[in-house]
């Protein structure tokens, strides 16, 4: 994973509540109307709401009843990310998720956690890298990967750009935040033994503090991993990452860099498994 990854409306002040600031003019295209209602106007939107309902109930339906007529899944064209029922896996090493199914699901959930542990804040101290690169990549290919790591890592001019010190610690009175939150998974091609599965997420990454020269920002990425069933578990080989897709932007305050640091101590990450 690139180091460039590891690392509206307005809001009332101090209520924490969101403006939604709508376009100037009739922000519906004359499409609303007047106060005046109407029995046929009621039976209209009773008749949507019942159509919005029923069509619900059908796309939310378990796959058990989607068989079409030659015995084949009616399956949607996009991978679901919803809740499976698959048992979610409980064992970790390092702290990491670890056991994954051996199907195009597991692979998924283990690029998904993947993502998270080589993003997080422990990628910048030496001993829990090792660990985490020693957890997710093959063993043929982890100690090339620790090599290139440990040199980009400790690289005191990388460091000295995002506001670390040189053993990669954050300067007094600063936390240094870095969080991947996947969005989505898709698998793009597998077999029995290897699968390869692109995660789309968001990324935080910066200084929270009052003296930070380096906000927490967010970012957007999707890295493709390849994917290998090595030893009981999936195991990445390689990876591609790039920029995207990003969504629009809202124009909402900032929050204070007290307030961040606070939201990242008091709120942690998920083990992300189907």
């Amino acid at each position: 994973m690139s180091l460039g990854d590891e690392h509206g409306s307005g809001g009332y002040a101090d209520t924490g509540q969101t403006r939604t600031r709508l376009p100037e003019g009739d922000p519906y295209g004359g499409a609303r109307r007047g106060g005046r209602s109407s029995s046929r106007s009621l039976v209209t939107v009773v008749g949507v709401v019942v159509l919005l309902i029923a069509a619900i109930a059908f796309a939310n339906r378990g796959g058990d009843d989607a068989a079409t007529s030659d015995g084949t899944t009616d399956k949607p064209a996009t991978s679901s990310t919803a809740a499976s029922g698959t048992k979610p896996v409980e064992s970790k090493a390092g702290g990491i998720p670890t056991g994954f199914a051996h199907s195009r699901q597991g692979a998924e959930s283990a690029a998904a956690n993947y993502s998270v542990a080589m993003g997080s804040a422990d990628m910048f101290n030496p001993a829990r890298r090792h660990e985490i690169v020693n957890t997710v990549y093959a063993p043929d290919v982890a100690a090339g990967r620790q090599t290139d790591l440990d040199g980009a890592y400790s690289s005191e001019k990388f460091l000295a750009n995002i506001g670390l010190s040189k053993d990669g610690t954050a300067p007094q009175g600063q936390t240094f935040i870095s969080r991947v939150i996947p969005v989505g998974t898709k698998v793009t091609s597998s077999s029995s033994d290897s699968a390869t599965v692109a995660v789309w997420y968001t990324s935080l990454f910066g200084l929270s503090g009052e003296a930070s020269t380096n906000p927490v920002s967010e970012s957007w990425y999707t890295t493709t991993y390849e994917m290998k069933w090595v030893g009981n578990d999936w195991k990445i080989t390689d990876f591609q990452q790039k920029d995207g897709p990003v969504p629009v932007g809202r124009d909402q305050k900032a929050s204070t860099a007290d307030d961040m640091t606070k939201a990242v101590e008091e709120y942690g990450g998920f083990t992300y498994a189907r």
